[in-house]
């Protein structure tokens, strides 16, 4: 099984900016999808942004021309970028993995919060 490990979270004020970094503790070789999630108090989680083992992405329209999301196949990391970040990007992020074509293919990072004060 495959593990992710996020960091970069914290608190920041509107207007500024975050980037958050997921390890993967190994090489996929399958195709797959990396993304980030996010889930903010009495919400549903939803998609922020993904982007395939060959490279396509994908913003929800809240985060498009603000976030940057990115991957470093070499060294099994993914990465969001988030510029001007307003109190409603307030949640906690999740690096998700999901691989094709296996049974045991959908893996979750522990979290981590993003505050943005007004």
């Amino acid at each position: 099984q495959v593990q992710l490990v996020e960091s970069g979270g914290g608190l920041v004020q509107a207007g500024g900016s975050l980037r958050l970094s997921c390890a993967a503790s190994e090489s996929i070789f399958r195709l797959n999808v990396m993304g980030w999630y996010r889930q903010a108090p009495g919400k549903q989680r939803e998609l922020v942004a993904s982007i395939t083992s060959g490279g396509m992405t994908n913003y929800a329209d809240p985060v498009k021309g603000r976030f940057i999301i990115s991957r470093d196949n070499a060294k099994n990391t993914v990465s969001l970028q988030m510029n001007s970040l307003k109190p409603e990007d307030t949640a906690v992020y999740y690096c998700n993995l999901y691989i094709l074509g296996v049974l045991e293919n959908d893996y979750w990072g522990q979290g981590t919060q993003v505050t943005v004060s007004p």
